[in-house]
């Protein structure tokens, strides 16, 4: 957002400060120094020429503005808990040779037929991509597997995805139609899913809800001593309803601790914004997002399937598809929560 207002501004370069540059580099190589990625949402749509954006040290950063003023600048606003304004003149000379390449990704789908009530959808999304490859401490590339984020979530959804199929063919399918969708490109962005909600394939106002599966196969250092737990976020802040029913599936079920911790508004990690059910939350769909936390292997190649606990990752599965054919089957579509103006 910040680059757009820059571009919107006639910028034609923007330098991006990254703190523990060295260190954020070393881990992060690949996504940073890697070729940045647009997504276009329909096939008339015009390309973006968005600014270049660099990435830079602090240190440079203070070359650049003059010695301090960067640091200075930062403690300010650290002091005063809002921006700062400041102008400095300083020559620069940057040559940037650019070419841009349109790529295809594709989303899966498999989609569940019903029966009475089946013009009304239930979809249930996982991210199928990963950050790919990546420079090791000895600069050796190597490959970051995922396994938890988020082959967790595309395991899970496959296994979704049979359950469903099986309770189809012997004659029990579900009253509203169930979507299943792998997504592509949430982590360059959640382009999957806003294509499919920019795009999509099934009427958006028949869309009951979006249960998002990312990362659901480990155990985060919080809950090592008590590990059948599942990190629920955005569950009732479109639908109280939602939040309620899954509740009563767990409990009724399941019975996992569910934890409320990252649903928190003031939550800094922002997880709500941060996986493919918020392009669906954004148009106004009630969303749960299953997550497990974050671990020492989180965007490492050491995110390994031997790490997985499969036990408690089925488990968890089991509660998004009693929570999924709960919703797929109850007479009345879900309410949504009344929208009070201040």
């Amino acid at each position: 957002k910040r680059a757009q207002i820059a571009s919107a501004k006639g910028a034609e370069f923007v330098l991006f400060v990254l703190p523990g540059y060295k260190s954020r580099m070393a881990r992060f190589r690949s996504s940073i120094e890697g070729p940045r990625l647009n997504l276009i949402l329909g096939e008339n749509e015009e390309e973006r020429n968005e600014p270049t954006v660099i990435f830079i040290s602090e240190g440079l950063a203070d070359l650049i503005l003059g010695e301090g003023n960067f640091t200075n600048n930062i403690e300010k606003i650290r002091k005063k808990g809002k921006p700062v304004n400041a102008s400095y003149s300083t020559a620069l000379h940057l040559e940037v040779e650019t070419r841009s390449e349109r790529t295809y990704a594709t989303n899966e789908l498999a989609f569940i037929p019903g029966s009475d009530l089946g013009e009304e959808l239930i979809v249930i999304t996982a991210h199928y991509d990963h950050i790919g490859m990546s420079a090791g401490r000895g600069k050796e590339t190597v490959v970051n597997n995922g396994a938890d984020d988020d082959g967790s979530g595309t395991v899970s959804l496959l296994e979704l995805v049979q359950a469903f199929q099986t309770a189809y063919m012997d004659g029990h399918g579900p009253r509203r139609s169930v979507l299943l969708m792998a997504v592509s490109g949430e982590e360059k962005g959640l382009f999957g899913s806003k294509y499919y909600t920019s795009n999509p394939v099934y009427p958006l106002e028949s869309t009951v809800c979006d249960l998002n599966i990312d990362m659901v196969g480990r155990v985060d250092q919080e809950h090592e001593e008590d590990r059948e737990y599942i990190y629920l976020i955005g569950s009732d802040r479109l639908s109280q309803e939602l939040h309620d029913i899954s509740e009563m599936c767990n409990e009724e079920y399941v019975g996992l601790e569910l934890d409320y911790k990252y649903n928190d508004l003031k939550d800094p990690n922002r997880y709500y914004y941060r996986s493919d059910h918020y392009n669906f939350a954004e148009k106004g769909i009630p969303v749960i997002f299953y997550f497990n936390g974050t671990h020492e292997d989180y965007h490492a190649p050491t995110d390994t399937p031997e790490k997985i606990d499969y036990e408690l990752m089925a488990k968890r599965a089991q509660l998004i598809f009693i929570t999924a054919w709960n919703l797929a089957n109850r007479d009345e579509r879900i309410e949504l929560n009344e929208i009070v103006e201040e």
